[in-house]
Order: structure tokens, then C-alpha cells, then sequence
């Protein structure tokens, strides 16, 4: 085996670096550069994928002086980074691609001043069909779905389900006048009684019973 062989560098405790880069690495690209051409540099636009082989030093220079938009238009220099944004794949407005005719047929069945609810989830929670934002006319009692704290509400001024608004302020006049200290003489014992009657009306009041 020769000592100069690139080979012998391979198992020699201290390869010698500079000779094997010269052996391995085609010439630098650069104009009177001899140095291996260990780096590569993109040609630029149109040229994609093709590549310059510089050595450390003048790929350097290439670079700090490299731009990819040179020549271009500014219009065109927009228009390319816009389209960056989607990797350069072909984009849709919202509605096409069929949207614009689903939504057609959704607003069919769709009262005016309303909104579409293809699933029906207004209408499970006690919302009128359609799903109508603005309903002209109060929905039955029976319809209006009923929660807990309401319920409890109802209960603590012992009246049904089904009462109207004028039965509920009816019954909450009746309660003050019953359980208020003054009609009592000054006795306090009922105050806490005084205090649920006044809360629960509050709370069905804010949820539109009355």
C-alpha cells in the first residue's frame, strides 16, 4: 500500500484531512479556485434544484450577496410570498366546491329572520323549529325547557310548571305579604322564609317566567 493512498488515510491514527477532501470533493465552481468544493449554493430562481459547488470561503461570498427575487417585480415579489403562505397550492373561497348549494338547500327550510339548524339542536333544547332567533310569539310553557335551579324556584313559591307570568307575580305578592315582618308584627322568624320567596322570584324573572 502506497503512503500517499487515500485508502491508507482511512485506518491511519491522524487521517490527513486536506489531502483526502483534495482526493474526494470535486474543484470549487469559483473562477480560479482550486480549493474542494465542499459546500453547494442554489443557481436561483427557474433553476431549482440545481446547485453550485463552492469551497467554505466563496460560498460564503455567494451568499451574502445571493437574492432569490432579483429581476423580479414587486407585484410578482407579492404575489409569490402570498402564495408561500398555502405552499404554493391552489386555494377556494368559502361556498364553493358544492358549499354555495348546500347552504342553498339548508335555507330553504329556513323561517325569515331565522337561521339554519340542520341538527336540531335549538329545537331539542325547547327552541322553536328553524331556529328562529327572534320568535314573534312566546313559546308554550309546557315547551320551555325547565332546569334544575328554576324547578327548585317553582317549588319554593308552590306553583306548577305550567303558571303564567301574571300567577307567578301573583302568588310572590301574596308570599311577601305573608312572610314580611312588618305584617307580622315585628316578628323576624320569618324573614329567611322572606328571603327564598324574593330570591327564587329574582331567578325566574332573569330567566324570563315573569
Amino acid at each position: 500500500m502506497k503512503l500517499d493512498s487515500p485508502i491508507f488515510d482511512r485506518v491511519r491514527v491522524k487521517p490527513d484531512k486536506d489531502r483526502r477532501l483534495k482526493a474526494e470533493c470535486p474543484a470549487c465552481e469559483w473562477a480560479g479556485c482550486d480549493q474542494p468544493a465542499t459546500h453547494r449554493a442554489p443557481k436561483g430562481r427557474h433553476r431549482e434544484g440545481q446547485f453550485w459547488r463552492y469551497c467554505f470561503d466563496h460560498v460564503r461570498q455567494y451568499n451574502q450577496s445571493y437574492n432569490y427575487f432579483a429581476g423580479m417585480p414587486d407585484e410578482d415579489v407579492a404575489a409569490y410570498q402570498k402564495d408561500a403562505l398555502t405552499g404554493h397550492r391552489p386555494t377556494w373561497k368559502m361556498g364553493q366546491n358544492g358549499g354555495s348549494r348546500t347552504a342553498d338547500r339548508m335555507r330553504e327550510n329556513v323561517p325569515e329572520g331565522g337561521f339554519a339548524d340542520p341538527f336540531g339542536v335549538f329545537g331539542e333544547m325547547g327552541g322553536q323549529a328553524g331556529g328562529n332567533a327572534r320568535p314573534e310569539a312566546e313559546p308554550p310553557r309546557e315547551s320551555r325547557m325547565i332546569r334544575n335551579a328554576e324547578r327548585r324556584s317553582l317549588e319554593t313559591l308552590g306553583i306548577e310548571l305550567g303558571a303564567t307570568a301574571e300567577e307567578i307575580k301573583a302568588r310572590f305578592k301574596t308570599l311577601v305579604k305573608k312572610y314580611h315582618p312588618d305584617v307580622n308584627g315585628g316578628d323576624i322568624s320569618t324573614e329567611d322564609r322572606l328571603r327564598d320567596v324574593i330570591q327564587a322570584y329574582n331567578h325566574l324573572k332573569s330567566a324570563g317566567f315573569c
